[in-house]
């Protein structure tokens, strides 16, 4: 894509990965429509402080190119399109399931907030993937959440837990290898409960198993976020026996007291966490954790906030996600008694520091070790287990073997295994 071209739609997601792709279909389908000087914002929800800086964004870009048409979509905007509606710098909202129609960016004169019910969706969500400008292809092979977390909004902007039919996420996967991709991230709102609304219950274990199957090509395979209690057997056998699949399992935790747990309506308990990833350490030994955790839930005492933070070494956590607890108005923990913003703060920071002391403890490990990177733009490469590292200028999408040398406290240093002659090529 030429940068003229580039130009004519702009796409500014905020959040999820999910949004990542489904803001790269609604570039193509805005340009597919000839449309130009379009700027598309693809909201999130998941804290206020999300949509604040949507709104600030909104703004900044209407400053900064008034001439610009701006769209606003996502779950943000699915929720509280009141919020957005009143803001004159907004041509038109979409809301999460008009932004995927195939005529949602034609120009025409409908109305300028376009927002059904988000329950009131059956069909599968299309296979989505292959994001441009980045090294890996994101598949969206699920969408929506038949769970009520009591500090979650998300089940309001993406409804029912929805599957794409395995047949198109396969055939997307094979579409991604032959355009070059090494590897491919499988993404979605609750990726875990795939397969649950499709005949026959496949779940994404079997799922996993059929892409790499029929993509002998593909040479990683990487999952989302996934919640451990909905991990089926078919999943940790694929994890325990399959090396493509990579050892890298980014986990919705949120906390490690039990009471906190139930507070939040969790399927899980601590010993659950706890169990998950020793079982799963156990068979794929160099697995790395990562994990959302967050700070300063309602009634959460310094008591139960500790186990929070002991639960970061007690699952042998590496890369932490720490979110300082937002209310969002329509859940119920809006409701329960709400800690002070200072205690909350202060939380996230405690909660901040475990993680990077952790994320050292595995940096340290990893000097002097041999390690297949998938390079990025700009100087970045990730391992298998998905930490950073740092190989100055390669060409992006290639796997090259290094030599790590060094870290800075969040990010490894390498040496390249070719560039020295010490391995001629990859095997």
């Amino acid at each position: 894509m030429s940068a003229a071209a580039r130009a004519k739609v702009e796409v500014v997601n905020f959040g999820c990965r999910l949004n990542l792709v489904e803001g790269e279909a609604m570039r193509r389908a805005a340009e597919a429509a000839g449309r130009d000087n379009l700027v598309i914002v693809n909201t999130c929800a998941v804290t206020a402080e999300a949509a604040r800086q949507a709104r600030q964004t909104i703004r900044r870009l209407k400053r900064e190119k008034p001439e610009c048409e701006i769209i606003v979509t996502g779950c943000a905007v699915q929720t509280a399109p009141e919020r957005f509606a009143t803001m004159p710098e907004v041509a038109k909202l979409l809301g999460n399931a008009e932004k995927l129609k195939a005529d949602a960016f034609a120009p025409d004169e409908g109305p300028r907030v376009n927002v059904g019910d988000i329950f009131s969706l059956n069909a599968p969500p299309p296979a989505l993937g292959g994001v441009e400008d980045h090294t890996r292809a994101f598949l969206a092979i699920q969408t929506g959440c038949d769970h009520r977390c009591t500090f979650c909004i998300i089940p309001y902007g993406r409804g029912a837990s929805r599957s794409t039919p395995a047949d198109a996420i396969i055939a997307a996967a094979q579409n991604c290898v032959e355009q070059g991709f090494q590897e491919i991230v499988l993404t979605g709102v609750d990726l875990t409960a795939y397969g649950r609304d499709i005949d026959g219950k496949p779940g994404l274990g079997r799922l996993v198993k059929a892409i790499l199957k029929a993509a002998p090509g593909l040479a990683r395979l990487r999952l989302s976020s996934i919640d451990c209690i909905e991990a089926d057997d078919a999943l940790l056998d694929a994890i325990a026996t399959e090396p493509r699949l990579m050892p890298h399992l980014h986990l919705s935790l949120q906390a490690g007291s039990d009471m906190i747990l139930k507070r939040m309506k969790r399927r899980h308990g601590r010993a659950d966490a706890v169990n998950f990833c020793a079982d799963i350490r156990k068979a794929r030994p160099e697995i790395v954790f990562g994990a959302d955790l967050i700070a300063g839930f309602p009634t959460e005492t310094e008591a139960m906030f500790a186990e929070t933070q002991t639960l970061v070494e007690d699952c042998g956590l590496t890369h932490l996600h720490v979110f300082p607890f937002s209310p969002r108005p329509g859940t119920p923990a809006a409701l329960m008694p709400q800690l002070s913003p200072d205690v909350i703060a202060a939380r996230a920071k405690h909660l901040r520091r475990t993680g990077e002391a952790a994320l050292k403890r595995h940096l340290d490990a990893q000097i002097g070790k041999s390690l297949t990177l998938l390079t990025e733009r700009g100087g970045i490469a990730r391992a298998e287990d998905f930490t950073k590292v740092r190989v100055g200028d390669m060409p992006a999408g290639r796997l090259t073997p290094v030599e790590i040398t060094g870290h800075d406290g969040k990010t490894l240093s390498a040496q390249s295994l070719v560039a020295t002659g010490r391995i001629a090529e990859m095997a």
